[in-house]
């Protein structure tokens, strides 16, 4: 039996595995209790975004959060919301996720850090993703 014996050279090149986005989309940089980095910008209040709008938002906690709150948020016409509610997860009452289903918008909730990484995520694969971050 023959014995085949080939010599493969392998050619290893940088691979990048992050999307570069265009210098405009919102990115969430940091997050602690009390601050959220959104690009260059130090929030310390909470705030609505997508991929290229950021305004201040109302709720300081996720017992003020009801879906009047929502209505910047829906006019963007993002296929998902996600609210950050804190430190901590804590889930809004029920009128809200009905409202948002009614409408065929997806709605998670999560702690903000949570929110905060998912949006990066969603942003980046371009998705219609729009948040609410309680800071």
């Amino acid at each position: 039996m023959r014995s085949h014996h080939t010599d493969f050279t392998a050619t290893v090149t940088s691979m990048r595995f992050t999307r570069e986005l265009p210098p405009n989309v919102n990115v969430i940089k940091s997050y602690s209790a009390g601050e959220l980095k959104v690009g260059e910008r130090v929030l310390r209040s909470s705030c609505a975004l997508n991929a290229t709008e950021l305004t201040d938002w109302t709720p300081r906690t996720s017992a003020d959060v009801t879906i009047e709150h929502f209505a910047t948020i829906i006019s963007w016409q993002p296929e998902i919301i996600l609210l950050g509610t804190g430190m901590r997860q804590e889930f809004p009452a029920r009128e809200i996720y009905a409202a948002l289903a009614a409408r065929e918008i997806g709605f998670e909730v999560m702690d903000t850090g949570a929110a905060c990484r998912t949006f990066n995520v969603l942003v980046a694969e371009n998705r219609r993703v729009a948040a609410g971050m309680i800071v």
